[in-house]
């Protein structure tokens, strides 16, 4: 139980990394010195191993409106071989989302997002793949620690509850991580 603890502890910290990097190439400086609005991007990056090894990689971007609302898109590929029972299981799943943030406060978020992922997995004596649309709906915190590093809690819910999500009905998705600018 302690591994299976210690493993999602892991897997939550390393998936939420994520690096933001103002640029200029939107606004003239003195334009963005107004407004406060800086595009971003950034890169969500987990990786596990052992019985259970898990590769994730997920680029972002974010574009905001006003200083409150901002529009974004990822894509992302994740790789998972699972040898924990006696079947081997191998997924390669990949797909891309769209998502608005709206600052309630200047530190808190709500947070939607539509995502749309394929799952392909395979075991020793079977393999499938198809498609899962998701429909995220919550918010997020983001913790100042020093200059450029945040601490940043999102905890989002799947609304739409497809038969083939990987989620069980109504569970929370949380995501627990450090935010760094350059």
């Amino acid at each position: 139980m302690k591994k299976i603890a210690w493993f999602v502890f892991v897997t939550i910290l390393a998936s939420s990394l994520r690096a933001q990097q103002p640029t200029t190439l939107v606004m003239e400086p003195d334009e963005q010195e107004k407004t406060g609005i800086t595009p971003y991007y950034g890169l969500v990056f987990g990786l596990s191993f052992n019985s259970y090894t898990r590769v994730n990689i997920t680029p972002m971007v974010g574009f905001p409106i006003t200083p409150q609302f901002s529009l974004g898109a990822r894509v992302g590929y994740e790789y998972v071989n699972d040898t924990r029972s006696t079947l081997t299981y191998t997924w390669n799943n990949y797909g891309a989302s769209t998502f608005a943030r709206y600052k309630v406060i200047p530190r808190a978020y709500g947070h939607v997002e539509f995502a749309y992922y394929n799952y392909n997995y395979k075991t020793d004596l079977t393999s499938d793949s198809f498609w899962v649309p998701f429909l995220y709906v919550g918010g997020g915190y983001i913790q100042p620690l020093s200059g450029n590093v945040s601490l940043v809690v999102e905890v989002l819910f799947d609304v739409l509850q497809n038969a083939n999500s990987p989620y069980n009905d109504w569970d929370p998705v949380i995501s627990i991580g450090v935010q760094a600018g350059f």
